[in-house]
């Protein structure tokens, strides 16, 4: 998929089997989509109810909460199939001037909250707190689908466009965001056609500030030197990650069974969010974790596919749009599973469809929406 995604393919190699069975295709992706929602409801209900008791909440609280948002982004996935498709033209540009608004909000009104020292959240009446980076990302792989293609100033107006992006996101304290948001964007710029030089110029200019932003908060470097050294303090900075481990590998072959893990009771911060997998692995051992990475597998593939077809026929906005929506999807669960395994530092990412988090989940499914409407359809950007 990388590099150059629709030039190099040719409208005569979309054959007659790639036309047929778009409604079978869009069929079984609604269902992978209901699937990954109502499992991930569930693990997360497992995951959650003692971290509500020790609240002093009802224990269906984080279950009913993220239910909420999860009918509310169905909603949303319904709505975005009858959008007109040539009004993309000026909503993207908009949305993309919105979510800078509410970034700015977040930052620098009292509307913004802060939680665990990030001020990552806006708060307007009696509406439930969002991210407004999680519309930020979307906005932005939509605004670089729209760009030009191959031509120098629309590249570096895209570049533009991913630098102010990140500086927002990493102003508002969420680093691991940043960087995930980065790698998406990295990818973007390869499926248009962004020359090899050019690559590396902007590689090298995201991983000096990168580097430099790593190093200017002690949390950051703490974790990175509990990554480096896992058996430096399993007591303390490797805490969350030496009870991963162990509670992936208790799940065994088929788990301890729903609601029977004991590792989400206070010995995993953060089991409802940052580390839910863990959970997920201690109570549907190999056999969940099997099926879990067989509706992302199916879930790729088919939207993938739907990139490819799309830009078979030329159609450029959809085709990139689908591949960045897609890849950000994956990328981020596979950042979300590295980090419980050890395979990457702490980060604070949620797994998308599974950790509580309600913006995630919402825009995740508007995104979904988006996908489904373009899956198997001859539909072009006018």
């Amino acid at each position: 998929m990388a590099g150059y995604l629709y030039d190099e393919l040719h409208v005569a190699d979309y054959t007659i089997t790639e036309r047929e069975g778009p409604a079978k295709h869009r069929f079984f992706f609604v269902c992978v989509v209901v699937a990954l929602v109502g499992f991930g409801l569930i693990t997360l209900y497992s995951a959650s109810y003692d971290e509500a008791l020790r609240h002093g909440l009802s224990s269906h609280y984080y279950f009913l909460r993220q239910l909420l948002f999860a009918l509310v982004g169905f909603g949303a996935f319904i709505l975005v199939r009858y959008i007109p498709q040539t009004w993309f033209r000026f909503l993207v540009p908009a949305f993309f001037i919105l979510s800078v608004l509410l970034m700015l909000l977040t930052l620098f009104t009292p509307l913004g909250v802060s939680r665990l020292g990030a001020k990552r959240w806006l708060q307007i009446g009696p509406f439930p707190s969002f991210q407004p980076s999680e519309l930020m990302k979307v906005s932005v792989i939509l605004l670089l689908a729209q760009l030009p293609a191959k031509r120098l100033w629309s590249m570096l107006i895209g570049i533009g466009i991913i630098a102010l992006a990140a500086l927002l996101i990493v102003w508002q304290r969420d680093y691991s965001t940043a960087m995930l948001f980065l790698v998406t964007a990295l990818a973007m710029l390869l499926a248009m056609g962004l020359s090899p030089h050019l690559i590396g110029i902007f590689s090298v200019t995201v991983a000096v500030p990168a580097g430099i932003f790593l190093f200017t908060e002690p949390y950051r470097i703490e974790r990175l030197v509990s990554f480096l050294f896992p058996t430096i303090d399993p007591i303390g900075l490797n805490w969350q990650v030496h009870n991963s481990l162990q509670a992936i590998r208790s799940g065994g072959i088929f788990g301890k069974g729903l609601g029977n893990g004991i590792y989400k009771l206070g010995i995993i911060p953060e089991v409802q969010s940052d580390f839910i997998f863990a959970s997920l692995a201690e109570e549907t051992g190999i056999f969940g974790v099997v099926i879990f990475f067989a509706l992302f597998g199916a879930f790729a593939v088919l939207a993938f596919r739907s990139a490819r077809v799309h830009a078979l026929m030329q159609h450029r906005f959809i085709a990139l749009s689908v591949f960045g929506i897609t890849f950000m999807i994956i990328w981020q669960a596979l950042v979300h599973i590295a980090v419980v395994a050890s395979w990457l530092p702490p980060t604070g990412i949620p797994l998308p469809f599974f950790s509580q988090g309600g913006t995630n989940l919402f825009i995740i499914l508007a995104e979904c929406g988006l996908l489904f409407r373009w899956m198997g359809r001859e539909e072009s950007y006018g």
